[in-house]
């Protein structure tokens, strides 16, 4: 049965779910699922697992993002980003770019950002921006959000001074809003602003440079499988063919680091366990002296049983 990942570049106008969809037809199975959306106006890696690798997308889904972008300050928007109506305008003529600057050096590092109305966040069971399409006012909460990296690439000014439009790139942790980013910068500035573009160019250790186009996919479907994927998304340990028989019945094995020391794996941060063969076996949390098994997906070089 074909298990991997698939990395995508999704292309604008597509939800996450219609490219998971398409995946289902080309990969010939229903089990297929993403590791984090990307909005309809924005293209780039949208990281999909295939059965068995479906596992793994919650271990993907809490990395850093990084994204290329371009804000548009002097403008509002009702979604922070350039599919809804503007809501307010002002002129830009009196920024600067030193202010421009500062004010990307103010939304970097650890932040409080609230997230956009119409984003997915539930409001009592309810997607929010359901509630906003119903005429409903909504509030949500700020969170704790980390901007690793908020670079300024160019600054382009319309002649009429209405508006300015910042090329930027963005690291950061996952859960952040780039169109909030965008809308608190301009609202910084005071003059508004919101996303014109948006482009994902990597998730955790997976780059633009290992998507395929949705075509591209549809004519060789390349996917990156299990053992791989999960070398690069997490620490290894290298087992012994006595481990891997243990492991791949679900028991328990010596500990790779000491509990709490920081080379330990955690449930949250497990170790990905590979047989004497390269194979994964499993994902390993230490506690105390022993490491146990928080998945198992095949029984490596052993005769055990597949969980």
């Amino acid at each position: 049965m074909l298990s991997g990942l698939v990395i995508v570049d999704k292309p604008q106008g597509w939800t996450s779910h219609d490219v998971v969809g398409r995946m289902r037809r080309l990969a010939g199975t229903r089990k297929v699922g993403h590791a984090g959306t990307l909005d309809p106006m924005a293209t780039g890696v949208l990281v999909l697992g295939i059965n068995k690798a479906t596992r793994l997308l919650t271990y993907i889904v809490g990395t850093s993002k990084t994204y290329t972008a371009t804000i548009r300050l002097g403008q509002s928007t009702i979604t922070d980003d350039a599919e809804g109506d503007v809501i307010a305008s002002a002129s830009t003529a009196a920024i600067t770019n030193e202010a421009i600057h500062d004010g990307v050096a103010a939304l970097t590092g650890l932040i409080q950002q609230v997230p956009s109305s119409v984003s997915a966040i539930k409001v009592n069971g309810e997607r929010a921006y359901a509630r906003v399409r119903s005429g409903e006012e909504v509030k949500l909460m700020a969170r704790p959000v980390t901007i690793h990296r908020f670079e300024v690439h160019g600054i382009r000014r319309e002649p009429s001074g209405d508006v300015v439009d910042v090329d930027v790139t963005v690291e950061c942790s996952s859960g952040t809003y780039i169109r909030a980013l965008a809308r608190d910068l301009g609202n910084a500035l005071g003059v508004g602003g919101h996303l014109t573009a948006l482009r994902r160019t990597q998730v955790g250790p997976y780059s633009l440079e290992q998507a395929g186009t949705l075509e591209q996919l549809a004519e060789e479907l390349n996917v990156l499988e299990m053992s791989q994927a999960a070398r690069a998304l997490m620490p290894n340990r290298e087992l012994t063919p006595e481990e891997t028989t243990e492991i791949s019945f679900g028991r328990r094995i010596a500990a790779g680091a000491p509990a709490g020391s920081p080379g330990a794996a955690s449930a949250e941060h497990p170790a990905a366990a590979f047989a004497p063969d390269g194979s994964l076996v499993a994902l390993l949390a230490d506690s105390g002296s022993f490491a146990k098994p928080v998945l198992v997906f095949a029984p490596g070089n052993s005769t055990g049983p597949e969980a």
